[in-house]
């Protein structure tokens, strides 16, 4: 009897550790709740959010490819490093110049009146495309979209 609830005690143990324990992918909403462009909260846009590495060791976290757009063009002369976005469906960090982009549709976006989406397969943003609407794209042609979006600031 004392071994079974023993038993059942280290499970229930395992269980709450691993519900307590934060996902990995949501460390940098832990790190940057608010994106530092316009405030939102980044917990909220998890899935469309995207984490910008300067080469000083600095990091960005902002809610969408707008407001990246925004802080790389405030940082014009600060090194980047790397640029994650999240993965819409599943919601983890990705390579944004790996990532397959959809652009348009009828899914609203964030920030922007035309939405752009990462997805980390193929097959993820054709089944979104076949349900939204809108067109696969590559890193540099979202990045132009939205960079088209924005009027640049003088520095």
């Amino acid at each position: 009897m004392i071994s079974r609830i023993l038993v059942i005690l280290t499970f229930a143990i395992g269980a709450f550790a691993c519900l307590a324990a934060p996902a990995p992918a949501q460390d940098d909403i832990r790190e940057h709740r608010s994106c530092t462009t316009c405030g939102m909260d980044r917990k909220a846009y998890g899935y469309s959010r995207m984490l910008i590495h300067y080469r000083d060791g600095g990091r960005a976290g902002v809610c969408s490819l707008h407001c990246a757009v925004t802080e790389l063009d405030a940082n014009k002369r600060r090194p980047v490093t790397s640029i994650l976005v999240a993965d819409r469906d599943t919601r983890l960090l990705i390579d944004a110049g790996k990532a397959i982009w959809v652009i348009g549709g009828r899914k609203r976006g964030v920030m922007t009146q035309r939405p752009k989406w990462a997805f980390g397969t193929e097959a993820a943003a054709r089944s979104f495309i076949a349900a939204n609407g809108g067109t696969t794209a590559n890193w540099a042609e979202a990045l132009a979209a939205a960079q088209g979006e924005i009027a640049p600031t003088s520095h």
